[in-house]
């Protein structure tokens, strides 16, 4: 699945007129990008979530043929967040049972997504979340084990969950916006939304909730770079990313 319904507020005033998933990375649309990537790597088919300037979308996806399967989740009328997004699918996204990869539309990385999926599916968790030790003011925090524990945004001081105070065998790493997902953790999802009466929140709040008997585990790659080029500083550095990268 591609988180692609954002407003995209840190890219005006390209999101003015034009929704961030079709921003020109180097002359490629984001979303072309990531999907001819997906592709690539042996995905057969993909769901795309779309609200801001969603037309756009769904007529860029229909204009070409990219050789997989392609559905759109249609949040026009509200916008649902990543949680919301993939609660409102539920086990329509893996009807087959088999783990679901998440990527957020304006990250760009050197990641084997096929390779990540491997980990998930040989470490036994329902959620593995890709992380690395890249600068980012906001750390996710896990124990010995891998297993996640708590959130940390280091330039205000704010702990999650509330109160959360980390012990000295643990340790932080940078969420890189891609992590896959077990039927199990998708239909707990589902549950949670229900539970709390919430049609809109982020996927992040679901972990941070650390719902009971639902194992979220970090998947640590030393070697993963990544540009998020959800902001005009960083997309003007993508052309150069990619360079590297070919």
């Amino acid at each position: 699945m591609i988180m692609a319904a954002g407003m995209g507020t840190r890219l005006k005033p390209w999101t003015l007129s034009h929704p961030k998933a079709l921003v020109p990375v180097d002359g490629v649309p984001a979303l072309e990008r990531l999907i001819y990537k997906l592709r690539g790597e042996g995905f057969g088919h993909v769901t795309v979530n779309v609200h801001h300037f969603a037309g756009q979308i769904v007529d860029y996806l229909d204009s070409k043929d990219f050789g997989i399967g392609i559905e759109v989740s249609d949040e026009s009328e509200a916008l649902l967040d990543t949680g919301g997004g993939i609660a409102k699918c539920g086990r329509s996204l893996v009807p087959d049972g088999k783990s679901l990869l998440v990527h957020n539309a304006d990250i760009l990385s050197n990641a084997c997504l096929k390779d990540v999926v491997k980990a998930h599916e040989a470490g036994g968790a329902d959620v593995t979340l890709l992380t690395s030790g890249r600068d980012s003011s906001r750390r996710l925090v896990f124990d010995d084990d891998g297993q996640l524990r708590g959130w940390h945004n280091m330039t205000s001081g704010e702990w999650r969950p509330e109160g959360f105070i980390p012990r000295a065998d643990m340790h932080a790493n940078a969420f890189s916006g891609i992590y896959v997902l077990s039927p199990r953790a998708i239909d707990d999802i589902v549950r949670y939304a229900e539970d709390s009466g919430k049609t809109k929140f982020s996927v992040m709040e679901y972990f941070l909730s650390l719902p009971t008997g639902i194992s979220i585990r970090e998947h640590y790659n030393p070697e993963l770079q990544l540009l998020d080029i959800g902001k005009p500083e960083t997309l003007a550095r993508a052309s150069e990313f990619l360079s590297q990268r070919r």
